[in-house]
């Protein structure tokens, strides 16, 4: 049996199914992208508001080019099933799902006229994207091609069409919402509209309805989904579910999308009351730095550590006592007192609990060496400045972020090199450095002392913004931890080397 609405009413009791009113509420949402984390997130969190009699909204997809899931969507009728799968507050959650969020799907290429026809809507209040961080670049484009090429000459075409529509009225603006992971992503796609606005010779009344009827919002997204599963593990969820689903999302139960926007994009966005993990705030900074400090910040400091030492998943480390105990102390003993931010002591340990829940996810099978991916740039962007307010804080050098650091250039020494690409040994055999900083620690590590190689990395002020051999104390403990790991091993070193005090 194949998902659709017509067969909703053989569905097992088990599976959340969506009531017929649902089939039947306005459009008020146009989403550029079709892929798993819009449908995992955003479109989650407007689905459960529907059924909360809240929002009452569907919402018109984008696909950017014909083909591939679109013809999915329309043999299911716009249906597709969440399955939520995890743990939170210590105890396993398993849901599943089928969201009625979706009301058609339209090809860019081969449907324009119907987008455009979507601009026309008074109903229409949210615009939703996802078109990867490559998908938010200018593109010295005509907008009147159909379609336009990039997503900002779309996004500017669909709101020129709106702007003629209403004649410019005030109530006919957007709430304009991407979710590309890049900084500021709403200021910077405003950025490109505007420009785009002006390179096309938009007349001067548009831009002004533009800036001042629009609302284009900075967002932030926090949740694995990984969609699809894939064969043995796609056929045991099919038996479970009694139907046969080709957009089946997989995801955790963990979900967070932040806003900034003020008590207008509130009352548009009313979903947001559904469900506590859609945050609308007039400054995101405090969720910005939780998820950056200490869940990728924890990532980065562990992954060196948990994959030399034998891991291949988050989830298998996290079943060791000893590397489950080192994240959980890094995390919330070392790194959460070192963000750059004033975040309470209850507010971290909330955080980190529930991060440290994501970390168990047995449904959930995220590599460490995926993690290790241009593993310098993520440690001086996320790492870097909580070392430095850690030691100037409390005058004293962080013990795990130190083990994590030399773990860290002991991943980075390469043993061989191949094709320009570069490989380390580790347990028995080689693995790929993924780092554009790969050829300088090749170069470093053909220094005979491992203090030697250090030294020669940490004054690297190109690299780093400064000489980190003048950090207090660092640079000794980490080379009595890198020579440690050398020559014990890492498990050895890591498990029964004393921690070297060094006075600050």
């Amino acid at each position: 049996m194949v998902l659709s609405r017509f067969n909703l009413k053989n569905i097992p009791a088990d599976v959340q199914l969506p009531g017929e009113s649902m089939f039947d509420l306005q459009e008020k949402v146009l989403q550029f992208g079709t892929g798993v984390l819009l449908r995992g997130l955003p479109d989650y969190f407007i689905d459960k508001a529907n059924r909360q009699g809240i929002f009452n909204g569907r919402i018109v997809v984008v696909k950017s080019t014909d083909g591939g899931d679109a013809h999915a969507f329309d043999k299911q009728d716009g249906l597709y099933t969440i399955c939520v799968r995890g743990i939170e507050n210590g105890a396993e959650v398993e849901e599943n799902i089928i969201c009625s969020a979706i009301s058609r799907v339209l090809s860019a290429k081969s449907e324009w006229a119907h987008v455009l026809e979507c601009a026309h809507n008074p109903n229409m209040q949210i615009i939703i994207s996802n078109t990867t961080e490559v998908g938010i670049q200018l593109l010295h484009e005509d907008i009147r091609n159909h379609p336009p090429v990039s997503y900002p000459g779309k996004l500017l075409a669909f709101l020129h069409e709106r702007f003629k529509a209403f004649n410019g009225s005030k109530e006919s603006g957007m709430v304009i919402l991407p979710t590309e992971l890049i900084t500021e992503n709403g200021k910077k796609l405003e950025g490109i509209v505007f420009e785009l606005a002006h390179l096309n010779g938009l007349e001067d009344r548009f831009i002004e309805w533009l800036e001042t009827s629009n609302t284009f919002c900075n967002t932030l997204v926090d949740r694995i989904v990984p969609g699809k599963p894939k064969g043995e593990a796609f056929q045991k969820v099919t038996e479970q579910l009694g139907y046969t689903d080709e957009l089946l999302t997989m995801s955790e139960v963990y979900r967070l999308w932040a806003i900034e926007g003020d008590e207008h994009v509130k009352s548009v966005l009313s979903f947001a009351q559904a469900d506590e993990g859609v945050v609308i705030t007039n400054d995101m900074t405090l969720q910005k730095e939780l998820k950056l400090r200490m869940l990728n910040g924890t990532h980065t400091l562990s992954c060196g550590l948990a994959f030399l030492k034998g891991f291949s998943t988050v989830k298998k480390a996290m079943d060791d006592e000893a590397m489950s105990g080192f994240v959980q102390e890094l995390m919330l003993s070392e790194i959460a007192p070192a963000i750059p931010y004033k975040i309470t002591k209850e507010v971290a340990e909330t955080f980190g609990n529930k991060v440290l829940d994501r970390f168990r996810n047995p449904n959930i099978e995220h590599f460490w060496l995926s993690i290790t991916m241009q593993y310098t740039g993520k440690l001086k962007m996320r790492v870097l400045p909580l070392i430095k307010n850690y030691i100037a804080q409390f005058n004293t050098v962080p013990d795990n972020m130190t083990t994590g650091f030399a773990a860290y250039l002991l991943f980075m020494k390469a043993v061989k090199v191949e094709n320009g690409k570069y490989y380390g040994f580790a347990n028995g055999s080689e693995y790929l450095i993924t780092d554009d900083e790969a050829p300088f620690f090749y170069e470093q590590w053909k220094k005979a002392l491992p203090e030697d190689v250090v030294e020669g990395v940490l004054e690297h002020s190109l690299l780093w913004g400064s000489d980190l051999n003048a950090l207090p104390g660092f640079a000794e403990t980490v080379s009595y931890k890198l020579r440690s790991m050398i020559e014990q091993g890492v498990t050895l070193a890591f498990e029964k080397v004393p921690i070297q005090k060094i006075a600050v």
